[in-house]
């Protein structure tokens, strides 16, 4: 043992008094060059492709509405359940640039769909929540309010 440390030693010894190792690709200080200067961004030189459109879906089935009174306005609170888990950015869209057609805003309860196969398993793990303020405004001539999902709408009436 004392005499492969000793071996070793001596090599190292022999190897930093060469001049050329400094400069070797052995010498473990020279495996990885000088840092240069790289562009400021990822971003490709044409630009990345415009995302247009909203690529949630309508949730299959809305379980539950609540409309509450608030300050200013109404809180409405929505439960959907998909049909599998693994549902996200689960939001409440006001159809019709949020204006009431004969007195009825329709919201719809979108939902962006799971990347990946998911199990359906029990409806508690599945449900989703969403909500939107709706401003004193907002609710001028609104008489009914619809959370519209894919199979089915629930309404709430003042």
């Amino acid at each position: 043992m004392k005499t492969a440390t000793a071996a070793l030693l001596a090599a190292t010894l022999i190897l930093s008094g060469c001049g050329g190792f400094r400069d070797s690709r052995l010498n473990p200080l020279n495996w990885f060059g000088r840092s240069t200067e790289g562009p400021a961004t990822l971003e490709p030189a044409e630009g990345y492709a415009a995302v247009s459109g909203d690529f949630r879906v309508p949730v299959r089935e809305i379980v539950s509405l609540e409309v509450q009174q608030v300050p200013g306005g109404a809180l409405v609170t929505a439960e959907g359940l998909p049909a599998t888990q693994g549902w996200w950015d689960a939001e409440l869209v006001a159809e019709d640039n949020g204006k009431p057609v004969d007195g009825v805003l329709t919201l719809r309860f979108l939902a962006a769909e799971p990347r990946a196969a998911t199990p359906a398993s029990t409806a508690q793990s599945r449900e989703l929540t969403a909500g939107i303020f709706l401003s004193d405004q907002a609710l001028e001539g609104v008489r009914q309010i619809v959370v519209a999902g894919e199979v089915n709408s629930r309404s709430s009436r003042r």
